[in-house]
């Protein structure tokens, strides 16, 4: 359905490590600046872009936003979230758990005060 997530950046130096660190938890790579000074993330067939707003005005963490990231273990939800908090980024709500739909998730939110979660499918 989507072709992309974009979301701000009041430093992008700040955010590619923490993006960075969080991609390589999951297995992915870290991410490439294209032509436009625009952090890019490419992993599992979706598109995270980081920038800093075009409008020049500071970027700021969308209220009740939340971009859920897909994980293929709980491990690698842990891994995710350890290095999110090690890299800048600030653990949110419980610590990573089951939930009761079977699923495994974790919430940080990144040094621009995105909400994020990673999160196992649930079992069918």
């Amino acid at each position: 359905m989507f072709t992309h997530v974009m979301i701000g950046s009041n430093d992008l130096e700040l955010a590619r490590r923490f993006y960075n660190a969080t991609f390589v938890a999951l297995g992915g790579n870290p991410g490439e600046m294209d032509t436009r000074g625009r952090l890019v993330y490419l992993h599992n067939g979706s598109r995270l872009m980081v920038t800093t707003p075009i409008d020049g005005k500071p970027a700021t963490a969308a209220n009740g936003g939340t971009i859920g990231i897909a994980a293929h273990t709980p491990e690698q939800v842990s891994a995710w979230y350890a290095a999110g908090a090690a890299n800048g980024g600030t653990p949110i709500e419980s610590p990573p758990s089951e939930r009761p739909n079977g699923s495994f998730v974790a919430y940080l939110r990144d040094p621009d005060g995105n909400k994020l979660s990673a999160r196992t499918l649930p079992s069918a």
